[in-house]
């Protein structure tokens, strides 16, 4: 099963990646070890922290018409 919704910010990445998070099982903890970063970092990118590379990348998005869509996979051991 998957699940697709449309990124046009942050905050819809980063609602995108939590429920992904969620979906896989993982603490933000959890995938800040896997990743070799901060739980407050995947906390940050979760709530769609404003940053200046965020903000660049989708209002270059804007204005070239780009859209970007995000798919979560439901992992194999999942699947009803």
């Amino acid at each position: 099963m998957e699940y697709s919704g449309k990124v046009s910010s942050a905050e819809s990445l980063g609602l995108m990646l939590q429920q992904a998070r969620m979906v896989s099982g993982l603490s933000q903890r959890e995938l800040a070890t896997r990743l070799g970063t901060t739980q407050r970092y995947i906390w940050e990118l979760e709530s769609g922290k404003p940053s200046i590379l965020m903000d660049r990348l989708f209002a270059a998005m804007r204005e070239t018409g780009l859209h970007l869509t995000a798919t979560i996979s439901m992992p194999a051991d999942q699947h009803g």
